[in-house]
């Protein structure tokens, strides 16, 4: 059985989680609280670079949730998660890359900021805000008059910039200015997979309080 270490938290971790939900493949939950286990002799022979999500299936893991979400569509076919014709696979492409290398760099600083953990910089937010807004413009002019990026039917794209953009607003950033991105994130919050994996308030709550500590240091926990 296919085996999922992961923390409900991270978004890395939730994209595969849901890609699982939706291959509707038989898999292992294992949880992380990242405040110490990813150092674990046994989790580093997984993976050196102590992150997650790790997938292990059977005598062989894997890391990288982009390489992971690679690997299930491989071997997990159907229900296809990627289209097949170029446009549109290089489209996916876009969106997911531009997920994981605009947007992901600049959620950690901005929840940190919303969240009273480090003193607010209204220079840096400016700046980490105009870099959203244009991948945002992005994602809304891919988007166009679709329901999801996949058509009628939830893809790539939809798992990997929903498990970011869904946080923006709890970190300050409006989706307001963006109506049809707005429409989809609404669409895809109502997916079953999504409630699912959905993180709870009390999650959330401890993930911050760790997060405060880990970044205050000693002195001041």
């Amino acid at each position: 059985m296919l085996k999922l270490y992961h923390t409900p938290i991270s978004p890395n971790s939730r994209r595969v989680w849901i890609t699982l939900l939706e291959k509707q493949v038989e898999f292992e939950l294992v949880k992380l609280n990242l405040d110490g286990d990813q150092f674990q002799p046994e989790f580093l022979k997984l993976n050196p670079f102590h992150h997650i999500p790790v997938l292990e299936d059977d005598d062989f893991s894997l890391f990288e949730s982009l390489a992971i979400l690679d690997y299930l569509e491989a071997k997990y076919p159907n229900p296809p998660l990627l289209p097949k014709d170029a446009k549109s696979l290089a489209r996916v492409r876009m969106v997911e890359l531009v997920t994981v290398n605009e947007l992901m760099p600049l959620l950690l600083p901005l929840a940190t900021q919303a969240w009273g953990i480090v003193e607010p910089d209204p220079q840096k937010q400016e700046k980490a805000k105009q870099q959203i807004n244009i991948a945002l413009g992005f994602f809304e002019d891919v988007l166009g008059d679709s329901q999801l990026f996949g058509g009628e039917g939830i893809n790539r794209a939809d798992i990997v910039a929903g498990t970011v953009v869904t946080q923006l607003p709890g970190i300050g950033m409006s989706l307001d200015n963006y109506p049809k991105l707005s429409a989809w994130t609404e669409r895809l919050t109502q997916h079953p997979s999504w409630q699912k994996t959905q993180v709870s308030q009390q999650e959330m709550l401890g993930f911050i309080s760790r997060l405060k500590a880990r970044m205050q240091g000693p002195s001041n926990r």
